[in-house]
């Protein structure tokens, strides 16, 4: 299994220093799982939350087939197929939604716990209700990102929680027993004359957050763009807050609203509906803006996230800078909000050319960059 696991990238995700493809969490859960799973017929283990691959390729090397799998981020999902296609194992998986064929008749489930306990509450009660009766939840994470609290959402739905020895900072929770399961709603609340739905784990949940709020309160009411050809751009677009922002405060205007992560697609789909503009505004799971063709667009709103991973880093805001750049047309414009502390300007200028600072608060800067003509 070493074998495997020693070989794992992250790539087309960042690399850089600190980041892992694989991590003591992941090796844990595999060591705890070993018997469940040399037990289990094909096609009867899930695997959830994988970051890169390491639980759905370990387990293949071990012998398991049909292994079902639900990968959140895009990025993730690409590096778990480019890794196993290194390691010989693309035939032993499949990727599935977040929904009841993912855990259907599932026996056993291996699961790197969220950090979010609404994601928690989601993927516990969706195997509940669909997996087979005798199934057995292997659920681990990191210490720093574990607490009590998972051990009272996983007892909601499970009959019997066992929790394992720490190791290396890393545990594991085993949940048996399923009941009173259910399938994932969205959260949903009101906010400023929108409709806002956030399935669990999607950024600021059924909320407003501050950056978000200012980025808003500070686009003009004349914006260049919006029609079917020139949509406006909510990238990194969460639950879907800005993109249905623009569409409604414009109600002529077409808009496109990407994010690599399921959870987020899943919900902006969800904001849209219920907002009466799923017509005019594409959702789409994309890697920035990849599916966009260069010069294609007049405006760009973006708050860019700043976790890999569980892991803090500085260096996907800029790779979503030079896409942005990428894909506005000369004079286009990218209005972006983002933590003053992180100091982005420089960044901006370069990759998209002239930046103004628009509006600051006591954490967050809202700037507008022009592209470069020529």
């Amino acid at each position: 299994m070493s074998v495997v696991l020693d070989g794992l990238r992250r790539w087309p995700d960042v690399e850089a220093p600190g980041l892992v493809a694989v991590d003591a969490a992941d090796r844990l859960i595999l060591d705890e799982s070993a018997a469940l799973r040399a037990d289990a017929d094909a096609g009867s283990i899930v695997v959830i939350g994988d970051a890169y691959g390491a639980l759905t390729l370990g387990a293949a090397y071990a012998g398991a087939f049909g292994i079902r799998v639900h990968v959140d981020a895009l990025n993730g999902e690409r590096a778990l197929a480019a890794n196993a296609e290194r390691a010989g194992l693309e035939e032993t998986y499949r990727p599935f939604a977040l929904d009841p064929d993912l855990v259907r008749g599932a026996r056993v489930v291996l699961l790197r716990l969220p950090r979010s306990l609404d994601a928690l509450r989601d993927i516990a009660g969706l195997v509940a209700a669909h997996a087979d009766p005798g199934v057995v939840v292997v659920a681990g994470g990191r210490l720093k990102h574990m607490s009590l609290s998972m051990n009272d959402v996983l007892r909601e739905f499970f009959g019997r929680l066992d929790v394992t020895r720490a190791r290396q900072k890393s545990r594991v929770l085993v949940a048996r027993e399923p009941h009173d399961g259910r399938d994932p709603e969205p959260a949903a609340a009101h906010i400023d004359g929108l409709e806002v739905r956030a399935f669990g784990g999607a950024f600021a949940g059924a909320r407003l957050d501050i950056g978000t709020r200012l980025l808003l309160e500070s686009l003009p009411s004349e914006l260049t763009g919006g029609t079917a050809d020139d949509p406006f751009i909510d990238l990194a677009c969460g639950t879907g807050i800005v993109g249905a922002w623009l569409a409604t405060r414009h109600p002529d205007a077409h808009v496109y609203a990407c994010d690599q992560s399921a959870i987020a697609v899943t919900s902006a789909h969800a904001t849209m509906l219920a907002n009466g503009i799923g017509n005019r505004v594409d959702v789409v799971r994309d890697d920035g803006l990849s599916a966009r063709h260069s010069a294609s667009a007049s405006l760009i709103a973006l708050n860019p996230p700043f976790h890999s991973g569980a892991a803090v880093t500085d260096v996907l805001a800029p790779r979503l800078f030079v896409d942005a750049a990428r894909v506005l047309r000369p004079g286009g414009q990218l209005w972006c909000v983002w933590n003053s502390a992180l100091k982005y300007r420089p960044l901006l200028e370069r990759a998209v050319g002239p930046t103004q600072q628009v509006a600051r608060n006591a954490k967050f800067t809202v700037t507008v960059s022009t592209r470069r003509r020529g």
